[in-house]
């Protein structure tokens, strides 16, 4: 529980601070053909002692004297207004201005008591505050008196945040817990709950990749909503660690590439996080394009593909970031090493689930012969954990697959190096090829298991080799529902293209968003395609959220020209909703997992799904068999025991058509007393009249629920050979293969031979 706390205290927590201060890092400006720009500005303000230190490296065009027309607003309501005289308060350089670069050391301002007491006190404590301060600059001599001849614009913050090392920690941890607390259930044989609980903690790592992806757009943002989804960009591989970083940088340049320099710059150039509008790229890259356009026709290549790539800077020489390039900024990585970056520790991540495999096969190998593991506790993995590790690469390739969609395309636009252009192709073109091929052999595997037994459950969930290799990708969803892992792709696929290709079109990536998120709603609402009541309503609840996210991502665009108040107000009330929703989200899985982890049989606190799998799986849930079917599943199953680890796929052979699939003569007298006097009147199962083939046939029921093949007499279909099990099968259910009738609840003469 201790792994929330730092996630509980951006909600109920004060912030709080050792000293109330306000500071600026950066000084854009706000109009065209503005006459003062700054490359560098610091300023701190400490109202203990009521001064202003300021560092600013300037280049003016004003020559005479002006007045500063100063507003202050906060979320984009504007609470001060005030003159100021620069005479009258002797600033330095400034009484009058004069041309050139304005390039003097640091140097404090007194401020009066009487303005700082207009600062409410909520704007030293509430977190990533949005605050700005706009100076006109206006003339009151010369020509242009009367005139403004410059605009600048600071953005105002108080150090408090809700980007926390903490509930980065908090979030990723639960979120992987979850998952390694689902592989040792399933291990242990709960696979119903086990099932559950794998579905709610991939649902809510795909939740964290949505709010992270918000952040990926080249939207303008308030600064709660961008360092709020800061929070989960570690769902996407960008964390930074300096040794990786360090290596990174070495990799891009002895590949060819080079490297961004940003951080390096800080002392001497400001980095403006784009907030408001992208007004000052337009200018600055027609800027770069005359420039690139006098050049010699061999550089102009070599030119092209250095600005693609840079750093966007401003006419007054100092950097902008947005998109993608402001997420990096944000999480202290080098916009040129972000791609290689989330490679890595998607990488990384492979690895210790591959060393973790192998570390948990040697303990349970060991601990088996030493005596400490007893009864069938991971016995199927003991037997098949290769086959349930290519399951596990599948569904890491589903986790990883957004991410490295996102960066991988964006990549391609960037082109660090031609190494990592190379490896963004392996990897983007890798990885949708297997997940394709993932999917076509599920909805292969299902539809013979459809065409054989009508059923597709029967197959994807009976079959050990079936359920390890491929379960990850199709056991959340239910059976009838098993081929809606492509919809999902599809749409992670789109949505990463959006984000990836359309990095300068923030408006084109927030409409997109609503379509795609208005589609994955209407289409989980309607479908409902997880495998019951409670994982649909989670699920659901994910899609609703993402969409009303969609919908103030587009406010934020300022396309219907909003009052800033309101833009303010939205990214307040995004921070506020999506924070209580992911620890409601948290606090579902953190119970739902200890109850399973804790309950001594966990298999029953859920209801069974009714796409027929609970008969099909193995599972140390010792119910009573509720209809015949399960029994009837369960004999000829025999609790998996014949599974084999070189059983192929592609062949038609259903693994309870094959001899190590025998049922034992307990299985089969259990079956027999369960079933023996009611089989016959289930109307899925009633012997079939007049033609003498002793096949059963299957009435209209009004459900999904098919008879199993096993129930057949002797006569078999094309391609499935006759064994002396399915004799047995038939004997355990009140059948018979002679002339005579089946136990006295046969509707018909059995004119199979015996």
């Amino acid at each position: 529980m201790s792994l929330i706390l730092s996630f509980l205290a951006i909600l109920v927590l004060p912030f709080a601070s050792a000293e109330n201060v306000l500071r600026s890092s950066s000084l854009e400006a706000c109009q065209q053909n503005s006459e003062f720009t700054a490359s560098l500005f610091e300023v701190v303000f400490t109202p203990n002692n009521n001064t202003v230190a300021i560092n600013m490296a300037a280049t003016s065009t004003v020559s005479g004297m002006v007045v500063f027309d100063i507003s202050i607003r906060a979320y984009g309501y504007q609470f001060i207004r005030t003159t100021i005289d620069p005479c009258e308060v002797n600033l330095p350089g400034l009484c009058p201005m004069g041309p050139g670069l304005h390039n003097q050391p640091p140097f404090n301002l007194p401020i009066p008591a009487s303005a700082v007491r207009q600062i409410p006190g909520i704007a030293y404590t509430f977190p990533d505050l949005d605050a700005t301060v706009q100076v006109y600059f206006n003339m009151t001599s010369g020509d242009k008196q009367g005139q403004t001849v410059a605009c600048v614009r600071a953005n105002i913050s108080n150090g408090m945040t809700v980007d926390l090392i903490g509930v980065k920690w908090a979030t990723a941890a639960i979120a992987g817990l979850a998952l390694i607390a689902s592989a040792i259930v399933s291990g242990l044989g709960y696979t119903n709950a086990s099932s559950h609980v794998a579905s709610m903690a991939l649902s809510l790592f795909g939740y964290f990749q949505a709010q992270a992806m918000i952040g990926l757009c080249g939207v303008p943002l308030p600064p709660i909503v961008r360092a709020w989804t800061q929070d989960f960009q570690w769902s996407m591989g960008i964390i930074k660690v300096d040794f990786i970083q360090d290596i990174l940088t070495w990799y891009q340049r002895s590949t060819g590439g080079t490297a961004s320099n940003i951080f390096d710059s800080l002392t001497t150039v400001s980095v403006q996080v784009e907030k408001r509008a992208l007004e000052l790229i337009v200018p600055t890259r027609q800027l770069i394009q005359r420039s690139i356009a006098a050049l010699p026709a061999p550089a102009v290549n070599m030119v092209s593909g250095l600005a693609r790539r840079a750093n966007i800077k401003t006419y007054s020489g100092s950097y902008i970031v947005y998109g993608i390039q402001r997420v990096a900024f944000l999480a202290g990585i080098e916009t040129t090493n972000l791609f290689l970056t989330g490679l890595t520790f998607f990488y990384i991540f492979v690895m210790f689930t591959v060393l973790g495999t192998v570390l948990l096969k040697g303990f349970c190998e060991l601990a088996a012969r030493r005596g400490f593991m007893k009864g069938e506790a991971f016995e199927d993995f003991r037997r098949g954990w290769l086959t349930t590790l290519k399951g596990l690469m599948f569904r890491l390739l589903v986790i990883g697959f957004p991410q490295m969609t996102i960066l991988c395309l964006w990549e391609f636009t960037q082109r660090d190096s031609p190494a990592a252009v190379v490896l963004a192709v392996f990897f983007f073109f890798g990885m949708t090829a297997c997940l394709a091929w993932a999917s076509f052999k599920i909805i292969s595997i299902a539809r013979r298991s459809i065409s054989m037994h009508r059923n597709p459950a029967y197959i994807l969930f009976s079959n050990p080799q079936t359920l390890n290799k491929w379960g990850f990708l199709y056991v959340q969803y239910r059976a009838s529902a098993y081929y809606f892992l492509v919809p999902i792709l599809f749409y992670i696929l789109l949505k990463g293209m959006f984000i990836g290709l359309a990095q300068a079109s923030g408006t084109v990536q927030a409409v997109a968003f609503i379509v795609l998120e208005a589609a994955a709603l209407i289409t989980a609402s309607v479908m409902r395609p997880w495998m019951d009541k409670s994982t649909n309503s989670f699920n659901i609840a994910i899609c609703s959220i993402n969409f009303v996210n969609a919908i103030f991502l587009f406010i934020f665009t300022d396309v219907l020209s909003v009052p800033p108040l309101v833009i303010g107000v939205v990214g307040v009330v995004l921070w506020i909703a999506n924070a209580a929703f992911s620890l409601i989200l948290l606090l579902m899985l953190i119970i739902t997992t200890g109850i399973v982890l804790f309950h001594n049989n966990p298999d029953t606190r859920y209801q069974f799904m009714n796409d027929d799998r609970a008969s099909f799986m193995k599972s140390q849930t010792h119910l009573q068999t509720s209809n015949q079917l399960d029994a009837l599943a369960a004999t000829a199953r025999n609790s998996g025991r014949g599974f084999k680890p070189n059983l192929d796929l592609d062949d038609d052979v259903s693994p309870v058509s094959s001899a190590s699939n025998m049922p034992r003569p307990s299985s089969l007298h259990s079956a027999r007393n369960s079933m023996r006097h009611s089989v016959a009147d289930y109307p899925m199962y009633q012997h079939a009249h007049g033609n003498g083939s002793g096949h059963l046939r299957n009435q209209p029921s009004g459900h999904f629920r098919e008879p199993s093949p096993l129930a057949s007499s002797g006569t078999h279909a094309p391609g499935h050979q006759s064994h002396p099990s399915l004799h047995n099968v038939n004997a355990a259910v009140g059948y018979r293969n002679s002339n005579g009738h089946s136990n006295g609840h046969s509707h018909g003469p059995s004119n199979g031979t015996g």
